[in-house]
């Protein structure tokens, strides 16, 4: 049987393409973001229920907010409050393309 292939040659073969790098790029925000979010709400012990229940929600609205494969940006709000729950505070940076 054929070994296959893991994530990370995979990933750093694809990177060495520029379309594949300018887009991997312009979603690595976004990828970042909602994996931080997951990792703040694990790390305080809480569900996606639960945190639905802090931000007065449905659970389907967090794991919507949460999912890296979702096509809408949240809104600064939603993520400020998300963070306040957690008692985190929301701080954007900009930094030079």
């Amino acid at each position: 049987m054929t070994k296959r292939p893991g994530f990370k040659p995979f990933r750093a073969k694809a990177l060495k393409d520029p379309a594949v790098k300018a887009e991997y790029d312009a979603l690595s925000s976004g990828f970042e973001l909602r994996r931080r979010m997951i990792e703040m709400r694990l790390a305080a012990g809480v569900t996606q229920e639960q945190m639905a229940q802090m931000l007065g929600t449905q659970k389907s609205n967090i794991s919507r907010l949460e999912n890296v494969n979702s096509e809408a940006s949240p809104r600064l709000a939603t993520v400020e409050a998300y963070a306040r729950a957690l008692g985190y505070a929301a701080k954007v940076k900009f930094q030079p393309a």
